[in-house]
């Protein structure tokens, strides 16, 4: 059934209401929850496959005509002027689609059904008599197949891979379309790393069903980047995961330590699927199944044996992994026409002696925040590690500017932000409002933070521009002003009250006003009717 049909249904009205309320509560969850339901056989109703059709790309107009041919105007026309697309986050719109594809499981063919939603996929060739405008139709062909490192030939017809191409064809396309764009960004460094190490170069797809190549992806099990690290691998792998830093965000590293894990479960298993879904389930599930399964040597095709002994989403994994394989190799082919291609990452490397803002790099560098936090991922508060030197990366020809920039920095001028520690009562945006910086900004410098579950005595890094702090300054010298040094030398901490701010109220130092009160570095949290002495 498509949009077309549906615009002379008497149910548009409803339908009309359906998608608006649903944008507004809660976008993400009907996209996941249709699209899944799709791809699990069931049959939508026509408020729901309107509601897919709508919110499935996020992306306007041109996203809809690409998905739906036929149907694109009429859709739009009902949704517009009245309602609008909603673009989602990047990140947020990756999590969805990710999400929507590890959860969605092989279960069976229909009865009667010799392929699985009409999608016969050949290598060489194209499909017999395609529609005109067939999503999921290979087109045309290639002067010659592409050549595969992986074993894809022998798999390319199973009925699991055939599923997840039509998954990657239609219901993700859009998505898919966005994350083959950053595949142009990485795949030549990516490609890179597996040669040195001897691995098969087209593992570089597996980021893909991974994380979409996002740096800032982040799973329900707290899997982190690229290549979705859990904390304990990517520390055993050499990264560093801590309260300022975390590799597992770092593209050139993390692929690096991915590439030396896939070394190790080739090793042990001596097949690159079997590797692939030691990679995604554990090492020790998938050694607990070539066990039960007892079959002597172990090969590529061993994993489609292993089913019944693996995870629902590991069990799927590896047709995940063909399937990406197949679409992104030859992406002209399955009409994936305009990918937005990112350029690859080029830069200098920087040196900074201790704690630096971000923001402040991006200063000497004459370049956007966002520029400095895509080559710096890794440092996800937005500032280098306190107390050592960190190495940051600058656009290619900047690094000397910057180098020369920041000897002449002021020590006081390399960090633009503040730390606060949660009350009781206190929200995110009241915080940010309280400290004349943006939500999104406190958001980014914290992404840890859940704004819904913060805790008391929890401490945010807020951050600062130059003029916002010198602002608070003058707040401060201004306050001293008028309520001078108390008679008694003490203070009495207020609601909202910080180290910070109570040194900057009554002009002395922060290192003065622990010593005075004997409070230790790193200890920041004060209790309202607390006194502080504020001179000698």
């Amino acid at each position: 059934m498509c949009a077309r049909s549906l615009t002379g249904n008497n149910t548009i009205p409803h339908i009309y209401y359906v998608v608006k309320s649903h944008l507004e509560s809660n976008c993400h969850k009907v996209i996941h929850e249709s699209s899944t339901n799709l791809y699990r056989g069931l049959t939508p109703g026509p408020a729901q496959l309107l509601v897919v059709l709508a919110l499935s790309a996020c992306a306007g107009q041109a996203e809809m005509a690409s998905v739906v041919p036929e149907a694109g105007g009429a859709v739009m026309e009902l949704l517009t002027p009245s309602m609008q697309f909603v673009v989602v986050d990047d990140s947020a719109a990756d999590e969805q689609a990710l999400q929507a594809l590890h959860e969605l499981e092989f279960r069976s063919l229909g009865k009667g059904a010799n392929h699985v939603r009409g999608v016969v996929l050949t290598l060489d060739s194209t499909r017999n008599n395609p529609g005109p405008n067939r999503v999921g139709s290979p087109r045309g062909g290639t002067a010659s197949a592409p050549s595969y490192s992986l074993d894809v030939e022998s798999f390319a017809s199973n009925d699991r891979v055939q599923y997840y191409v039509d998954f990657f064809l239609e219901a993700s396309r859009a998505r898919f379309n966005i994350w083959l764009g950053r595949l142009a960004r990485y795949e030549g460094m990516i490609r890179n790393v597996l040669r040195q190490y001897g691995l098969a170069e087209d593992l570089v797809y597996l980021a893909l069903i991974e994380s979409g190549y996002s740096n800032t992806a982040v799973s329900r099990a707290r899997a982190i980047g690229m290549w979705q690290f859990i904390r304990s691998t990517g520390r055993s792998y050499g990264l560093r995961i801590d309260g300022w830093v975390d590799e597992r965000r770092d593209p050139f590293k993390a692929t690096d330590a991915a590439a030396r894990h896939l070394q190790d479960l080739k090793e042990e298993f001596g097949s690159w699927y079997l590797a692939a879904a030691a990679y995604n389930g554990g090492a020790t599930r998938v050694s607990r199944g070539l066990r039960r399964l007892n079959q002597g040597e172990a090969s590529d095709s061993t994993f489609f044996e292993l089913f019944r002994w693996l995870r629902r989403e590991t069990r799927d994994y590896v047709p995940k992994l063909i399937a990406a394989t197949i679409v992104a190799k030859d992406p002209a082919k399955y009409g994936f026409d305009s990918i937005p291609r990112l350029e690859p990452l080029v830069f200098d490397e920087v040196t900074v002696a201790d704690q630096t803002g971000l923001d402040v790099i991006a200063n000497l560098a004459d370049t956007t925040i966002r520029a400095i936090r895509e080559l710096n991922p890794q440092y996800y508060r937005g500032v280098t590690p306190p107390g050592e030197p960190a190495t940051v990366r600058v656009p290619r020809g900047s690094g000397n500017l910057v180098a020369q920039g920041y000897a002449r920095l002021d020590p006081a001028e390399r960090v633009n932000f503040l730390e606060h520690v949660v009350r009781r009562g206190e929200t995110l945006g009241e915080i940010a409002e309280r400290y004349g910086v943006g939500l999104s900004a406190v958001r980014a410098a914290n992404p840890r933070v859940r704004p819904r579950r913060m805790r008391i005595g929890q401490r945010l890094v807020i951050p600062l521009s130059q003029a916002v702090r010198k602002s608070v300054a003058r707040k401060g010298k201004a306050n001293t002003r008028a309520a001078a040094l108390p008679p008694s030398g003490y203070h009495t901490v207020k609601w909202g009250d910080t180290l910070w701010i109570v040194a900057r109220r009554y002009g002395v130092t922060l290192e003065d006003l622990r010593a005075w009160n004997n409070i230790p570095v790193g200890e920041t949290l004060l209790q309202t009717g607390q006194r502080l002495r504020v001179k000698p």
